[in-house]
C-alpha cells in the first residue's frame, strides 16, 4: 500500500528517527523497515497494531482508511 508507505516514512522523519531505531524498537529487521518504506512488503496485521501504538496513531491512518 502506497499509503501506508508514505506515512511511515513521514511519522519517522517527523521524530527524527533512523530505521534502523524503528527497527529496533518495533522488534523486526532494518531491512523489513526498508521494504516497508519502499512499498515492497506490507506490515502484517500485528506489526501494524504495534507501528500504531508507536507512533501513537490509529491503525485506520497508516492504512489511509482516516486522515
Amino acid at each position: 500500500m502506497k499509503i501506508l508507505s508514505e506515512r511511515l516514512i513521514e511519522l519517522r522523519k517527523e521524530r527524527g528517527l533512523s530505521q534502523a531505531t524503528v527497527a529496533k524498537d518495533l522488534g523486526v529487521s532494518l531491512g523489513i523497515v526498508c521494504y516497508w518504506e519502499k512499498n515492497k512488503s506490507d506490515p502484517t496485521a500485528s506489526n501494524v497494531a504495534k507501528i500504531a501504538r508507536y507512533y501513537n496513531v490509529s491503525s485506520d491512518y497508516l492504512l489511509g482508511l482516516t486522515d
